[in-house]
């Protein structure tokens, strides 16, 4: 059994789910930036530089999270076509969400070591669910 006692298809699936919610997670801390750096509704995107370093930095996590999203999307349904039903397809889903919102952390409180792992901790879960799913494809 996987880490949460999940079936392997619903983990797939809310994973999809928790990885769209965690797009939105740093953005939380670029809003409260905006206001501290008195945000302009006219020109919101001019407010970037007058922002404190903590809120350009979530942004960059904002902005890496809609990058690296689609590809885990597309893995997870490829896993969950192929019908992938094992715990370790499953816990790769799990690892994904977790380091993603571990790198989210790491870039906002800039520890740059951390950030950079859990980039390749999640990288390496979508491949592999990828891979996974195409060898099963193959028979």
């Amino acid at each position: 059994m996987n880490f949460l006692n999940l079936p392997t298809p619903a983990v797939l699936l809310g994973s999809i789910g928790f990885a769209a919610a965690l797009i939105y997670f740093p953005y939380l801390l670029v809003v409260v930036g905006r206001f501290q750096a008195g945000y302009d509704m006219g020109a919101p995107r001019s407010t970037f530089d007058k922002l404190p370093d903590y809120a350009k930095r979530a942004t960059w996590a904002h902005q890496n999270s809609f990058e690296t999203f689609s590809t885990f999307a597309a893995a997870a349904l490829m896993a969950y076509l192929t019908k992938q039903d094992s715990a370790y397809a499953a816990n790769l889903a799990i690892a994904f969400v977790v380091a993603r919102l571990l790198f989210s952390v790491f870039y906002i409180i800039n520890f740059p070591i951390g950030r950079s792992l859990m980039f390749g901790i999640g990288s390496f879960a979508t491949a592999t669910l990828m891979i996974i799913s195409i060898t099963s494809a193959l028979g």
